[in-house]
């Protein structure tokens, strides 16, 4: 295994254990505590978790691989912040959309190879990835995983004992 190949299966394994353990974090609340804000006029937990689904759906096409599958939900997840207002999906709706997309992008990242992850992502242009050729693939990887894990501590606030 050369060193790109070790570069790219560390990542994964970075981002398939944050998912998991997000996954497990958000199963672990009840549609009632959904509702709850991580700190007293902060986000919800709903809102966190249609927050990460939604950019993850994003993500395909910021990586070249696939098209949005609920690009209705950009608004209230990505372009907007926490609304109490806000009209939601329902708690059983988000976890569906959450495991179909996270099933979806597993296969996905699975069927790449080495070299496609280092090409450059649709968020850049030629030039600027010629430039820069670390703002790869991998890259955007790595920052998705690291939003993951800046999510799930914010959670943490709310159910310390779920991530310890």
């Amino acid at each position: 295994m050369d060193h790109s190949e070790l570069m790219v299966k560390i990542a994964l394994a970075g981002w398939n254990t944050q998912i998991s353990r997000a996954a497990q974090t958000f199963d672990t609340f009840s549609d009632a505590d959904f509702q709850q804000q991580v700190s007293r006029g902060k986000n919800r937990i709903i809102y966190l978790y249609g927050h990460l689904a939604s950019y993850h759906d994003a993500l395909k096409e910021t990586l070249g691989i696939g098209k949005r599958h609920r690009p209705e939900l950009h608004a209230p997840f990505l372009q907007n912040p926490d609304d109490l207002q806000a009209v939601m999906p329902s708690v059983a709706e988000l976890r569906e959309f959450w495991n179909s997309i996270h099933l979806e992008l597993e296969q996905l990242f699975a069927s790449l190879s080495t070299e496609d992850w280092f090409k450059r992502h649709n968020a850049m242009s030629d030039v600027d990835f010629e430039k820069d050729p670390s703002r790869n693939r991998l890259s955007v990887l790595l920052n998705r995983t690291n939003h993951v894990a800046y999510h799930l501590g914010q959670v943490k606030l709310v159910k310390p004992e779920v991530l310890s």
